[in-house]
């Protein structure tokens, strides 16, 4: 990624947590646990974790190679894995291919079984994040060039979690968008499905006058507990999102983020 080498990472960052990466293919997860939890032997249990998700994936795709190019609802095989099912019923509840929930996907998978280790627990996959947690949290949000960027944060309390907080953008990163807005934020207990309705509301914005529209879109579909999005100065918020001023110009000032 060429926008600043991954640094919007520093947006969900929490100081009381230890923060790794680990890269196995294509996945690259930045990670966050509880510092006593922390070993080497659980970095390699958690590398192993990404490759025992990835299989039967990689798996499915060398059998049904039209599930990984369609850009809307795909029925999948019936005997498909338990991840492919998750990622397919997430692209057909936000009208979208299955793709555009494999890093939620695979977020939620990672960041369930840390969780069977750690208390609180922060799996970040290309902008979305699967979080559990025993305390308030604060994850400041990454907009681009909009001057709302890095201005307001995102208060996660313990009983919302576990939850799926995943961004799409229409200007930056190399995930797949048809629109123009900086950022739409998407929660979600269902991790794939906040991923996917991201997308999906993120394609219908080209200018401030759709905010409205793509709001009212994500909105209706069940599952979905909140969304903030964000276009050049203007930002439309739903549901259950309690949004915080952030002083912070830059991620590694921002607080507890």
């Amino acid at each position: 990624m060429d926008f600043t080498e991954r640094t919007y990472r520093e947006y969900h960052r929490q100081e009381d947590l230890v923060h790794f990466q680990i890269v196995v293919e294509e996945t690259d997860l930045d990670i966050g646990i509880r510092k006593e939890r922390f070993s080497p032997e659980l970095v390699e249990w958690v590398a192993e974790t990404i490759r025992v998700c990835r299989k039967p994936l990689e798996d499915y795709i060398q059998v049904d190679h039209d599930f990984v190019s369609s850009l809307t609802p795909y029925t999948v095989l019936s005997d498909a894995p338990v991840i492919v099912q998750t990622m397919a019923e997430a692209g057909r509840l936000a009208g979208v291919g299955p793709m555009a929930a494999v890093a939620g996907a695979v977020a939620e998978w990672v960041g369930k079984s840390i969780a069977k280790r750690s208390r609180d627990v922060i799996v970040e996959n290309g902008g979305d994040v699967f979080m559990r947690t025993s305390r308030i949290r604060k994850v400041g949000i990454y907009a681009g060039e909009s001057p709302l960027s890095n201005r307001i944060a995102i208060e996660v309390k313990p009983d919302q979690t576990p939850l799926g907080i995943c961004t799409s953008s229409g200007k930056i990163g190399h995930s797949l968008s048809f629109g123009q807005a900086d950022a739409v934020v998407v929660l979600s207990p269902s991790v794939p499905l906040a991923d996917a309705v991201a997308t999906a509301t993120g394609n219908l914005v080209q200018t401030v006058e759709d905010l409205e529209g793509a709001l009212e879109f994500a909105s209706r579909i069940k599952g979905v507990t909140g969304v903030l999005i964000i276009k050049d100065e203007r930002l439309a918020v739903w549901g259950n999102v309690k949004l915080l001023p952030i002083k912070a110009c830059h991620p590694e000032h921002s607080e507890g983020s």
